[in-house]
C-alpha cells in the first residue's frame, strides 16, 4: 500500500487538490469532501496508466508540516 501526500487548496468558487510525487494528478470539487473523494480516483486512474503503460510506480516522497511562524502584528 502507497501512502501519497496530497495537497488541499481552498480556491475562490471550489477547492483543488495535487498529489506531489504524481505530476499531473489533479482533481477539483465543489466541497472538501467532493474534492477527496475525486482525488482518490485521480490517483487510482493515474497509478492505473502508469501500470498499463509499464512505468514504475514512484515511492511517495514528499511530506509536509506547518513550521511555527511569529508574525509580528501590522502597524496601523
Amino acid at each position: 500500500m502507497h501512502h501519497f501526500l496530497v495537497i488541499f487548496e481552498k480556491c475562490a468558487e471550489h477547492y483543488g487538490a495535487s498529489a506531489p510525487d504524481l505530476p499531473g494528478c489533479v482533481a477539483v470539487g465543489d466541497t472538501l469532501e467532493e474534492v477527496k473523494q475525486a482525488m482518490r480516483e485521480a490517483i487510482e486512474m493515474h497509478i492505473q496508466g502508469m501500470i498499463e503503460d509499464n512505468e514504475p510506480i514512484p515511492p511517495p516522497q514528499s511530506t509536509a508540516c506547518y513550521p511555527d511562524i511569529a508574525v509580528p502584528n501590522a502597524i496601523a
